[in-house]
């Protein structure tokens, strides 16, 4: 097809190609890469790249056409990536905070670089099942899919435009004044947080803000077993016991798919083949993982000098997680890799592990390959959406670990040169001596279980059990209520059966994988997730009556999701601008 401008390369030639890689991994990669560098540092957990790389991605591709929506898809798989694995600095944090010896640049760009690529392969094996069978939401994904499409069709364009970008600079406002207005940041306020719940709905929102009642109102039972101190914080343990409720809905969910492939098994029925675009060589899939599976084991061994029993262990859990995970990201949008990180050591602490940067190095196999993992799924949902190339997509991807590998030792060194506070480990200073700007949640969370495998703590265990059987029990009582063809019946007789399904769906029986996101975050976040989720359930109840009438936008491109999509991309826009200004204030000579 020819470009619609002239001087743009046709689209699948060579230069085609160079444009949108050089767009991707180094311009909008890097770009992205400073914000979840700076956010991670800060705060301690950064907005995905998706969203933001998307949005910018398409100016690049505009001159396309409609079918320019590929292009742009490519460079956001491939900023997006260099974005996640720029993030992984904070795991170099780690070892500064806890006075361990450091190895040389080149090895942990290796190491990350195996493990990232070892990611990117168990992502794209799940993906069949997770995107292609289950058709989980994806909130960033569908947000993507809903802006290059707005972005690249005309048509589309002219009726969402001026909601993606009323999005866009509510998100930018909100994002920016927040470190600015004390009465924004008093009552933590967050345009992408409340934007990804826009995206998702009430059905996911409603659960998540019982989820965090739920954590909030048992702090003092927590604290009277022992199991937290007075003023810790609520999510200290419960994150634990959500990531276990992930895992047990998990389990009842792996038993359905397992189920429905023997009985498919059993029968002459023939599959519907895959369409073109979907169609991913299976067996080179499974080469691609086990050989950088192989690569995990021989630079974590022989270049890092890693037992290889733990390394084997943490790649037999990256199996695990990078399903469970995924399907929480499908679900709510939250990828809890912090989570997998602190629940493999508290694991291997329970097999006999005792020396902390053995944690460390096993644990950042978990943190970079479910990080790349759960993106992949991201990403291909936007593909699945839009029918664009997986292969394609899957290189675009491996480009941009390998720029982000580079760019994630390059950033923990030139933000903690920048800002010498992020060498102080903050577990052994007082409330009052812990610098403000600079919380790095995700790196407190990580020495503190490091430290504790001289420590062992078994409640911790107890705790992820005890979230495994909750979210079993959960998910069993939903799949049963909804196998029941009365059930069925019931929420297709009308309004009333449709509210009675809402009423279940949202309150009695929530999602494990919505309820569980209140044990991950504070109790703000929990609340302004579910507002945006209950927001825009009100709005699409009001604008169903219209929801037929000739030029009304696609069902999963409704004005809220636009407008969601464009806090998302406003937030990660104010939030880029903000790390860049601090670092070149810090940087600038005095």
């Amino acid at each position: 097809m020819a470009a619609r401008w002239a001087w743009l390369p046709a689209q699948g030639s060579w230069k085609y190609h160079l444009l949108l890689a050089a767009a991707g991994i180094l311009v909008l990669g890097p770009l992205a890469g400073v914000t979840a560098a700076y956010m991670n540092f800060s705060l301690g957990f950064f907005v995905g790249g998706q969203v933001l790389a998307g949005l910018l991605g398409s100016a690049v591709t505009a001159g396309y056409g409609a079918e320019g929506k590929h292009g742009a898809n490519y460079i956001q798989t491939a900023a997006a990536s260099v974005a996640s694995m720029s993030g992984m600095g904070v795991l170099i944090q780690a070892m500064v905070w806890m006075g361990l010896p450091q190895p040389p640049a080149w090895q942990l760009v290796a190491y990350m670089l195996c493990i990232g690529m070892f990611g990117a392969g168990v992502g794209m094996l799940y993906t069949p099942v997770l995107v292609d069978r289950m058709q989980l939401t994806f909130p960033s994904g569908l947000a993507v899919a809903n802006i290059l499409r707005a972005l690249t069709d005309p048509a589309l364009l002219r009726r969402s435009i001026g909601k993606l970008g009323t999005g866009v600079a509510a998100g930018m406002a909100i994002g920016l004044g927040t470190g600015r207005l004390p009465m924004l940041g008093a009552i933590e306020v967050s345009a992408s947080t409340f934007g990804a719940g826009m995206v998702v709905g009430a059905r996911i929102g409603i659960p998540v803000i019982t989820g965090g009642l739920i954590s909030w109102a048992l702090q003092p039972f927590f604290v009277g077993i022992g199991w937290l101190e007075a003023g810790d914080p609520f999510r200290k343990i419960t994150f634990l016991i959500a990531l276990g409720t992930i895992m047990g809905a998990g389990l009842a969910d792996l038993a359905v798919i397992f189920w429905s492939m023997a009985q498919r098994s059993l029968t002459t029925r023939r599959l519907v083949p895959p369409e073109d675009w979907q169609r991913v060589h299976r067996l080179r899939l499974l080469l691609w993982i086990a050989a950088w599976g192989a690569g995990i084991v021989l630079v974590g061994h022989c270049v890092l000098g890693q037992p290889v029993a733990y390394l084997l262990i943490a790649i037999a859990l990256a199996f695990v997680f990078a399903m469970v995970n995924g399907i929480s990201v499908g679900v709510s949008d939250s990828n809890p890799i912090s989570s997998a990180f602190v629940v493999a050591v508290v694991l291997m602490a329970a097999m006999g592990l005792k020396d902390p940067i053995v944690g460390l190095m096993a644990g950042t196999v978990l943190l970079v390959s479910t990080s790349v993992a759960c993106d992949m799924q991201q990403d291909r949902s936007t593909g699945w959406r839009l029918g664009t190339n997986r292969v394609l997509q899957f290189r675009y991807q491996v480009l941009g670990i390998v720029v982000g590998a580079l760019l994630a030792v390059g950033f923990a060194e030139l933000f903690m040169a920048a800002y010498p506070v992020l060498q102080l480990d903050q577990t052994a200073m007082k409330a009052n001596e812990q610098p403000a700007e600079w919380s790095a949640a995700m790196t407190y969370k990580f020495v503190g279980v490091l430290r504790s495998l001289t420590d062992d703590k078994p409640y911790q265990r107890t705790a992820i059990l005890a979230g495994v059987a909750i979210g079993l029990a959960l998910e069993v009582l939903r799949k049963l209520i909804r196998s029941r063809a009365a059930y069925r019946r019931l929420v297709e007789s009308g309004p009333s059966g449709a509210r009675i399904d809402f009423i279940i769906n949202a309150v009695l029986l929530p999602s494990p994988y919505a309820l569980s996101f209140g044990g991950f975050v504070n109790l703000p976040t929990s609340l302004w997730f579910g507002a945006g989720g209950i927001v825009a359930g009100l709005l699409d109840a009001r604008s169903s009556k219209d929801a037929n009438k000739q030029g009304a936008l696609p069902q999963d491109m409704s004005g809220t999701s636009l407008f969601g999509g464009g806090l998302i991309a406003g937030d990660a826009l104010a939030a880029l601008g903000a790390g860049v200004a601090g670092l070149l204030a810090a940087l600038r000579p005095h």
